[in-house]
């Protein structure tokens, strides 16, 4: 009894996303907005898609982060 062409098409094959996974590209998110300037504290409590919207507009975020260095 032969698998078939049903087992091997890519949906069916796909990995499926983990949560271990999730939480590490979670945690990679908020260290890369750390090392863009952004206060530790202020990273660690933006949701997960805040921080992905966050990352895809560096320069904005390391704006934010000088003046608000300026500002203290």
């Amino acid at each position: 009894m032969g698998t078939g062409r049903t087992l091997n098409k890519k949906p069916r094959t796909r990995p499926t996303k983990s949560e271990g996974e999730r939480r590490r590209r979670d945690k990679t998110h908020v260290k890369r907005l750390v090392a863009l300037g952004m206060d530790p504290e202020k990273a660690a409590k933006l949701t997960t898609g805040a921080a992905r919207e966050a990352l895809k507009h560096p320069l904005k975020v390391k704006k934010a982060a000088e003046k608000a260095a300026a500002a203290e």
